[in-house]
């Protein structure tokens, strides 16, 4: 089982920023793309954003303009700034990585929380 790391959740006043990252355990991982995903209490979990090999970028309708996802491919880390956060941001969120192309597998973070709050 790989153990992606992630880092950077925490407690932040509404309009504030945090930038959450991710990378997998050594550089013996050929990926195809990374992603950011997030569960609010009582939801279900939803694609926050993800970026490709050739750095395409998706992004959720709720996160367009406030949040940027990106890597840097040398370290095999995916980036995920978060501004003018939302009490609606406040969520556990995971990270994801799809190996291989095309990929066959895909592994996930044990995810950091990001509460919003005043």
């Amino acid at each position: 089982q790989v153990q992606l790391v992630e880092s950077g959740g925490g407690l932040v006043e509404p309009g504030g920023s945090l930038r959450l990252s991710c990378a997998p355990p050594g550089d013996r991982f050929l990926i195809y793309r990374m992603g950011w995903y997030r569960q609010a209490p009582g939801k279900q979990r939803e694609m926050v954003a993800t970026i490709a090999h050739n750095d395409l970028t998706t992004y959720s309708d709720s996160v367009r303009g406030r949040f940027t996802i990106s890597r840097d491919s040398a370290k095999n880390t995916a980036y995920l700034q978060m501004n003018s956060l939302k009490l609606e941001d406040t969520a556990v969120y995971y990270c994801n990585i799809e190996v291989g192309f095309p990929p066959k597998n895909s592994f996930w973070g044990q995810g950091t929380r990001v509460t919003v709050s005043s």
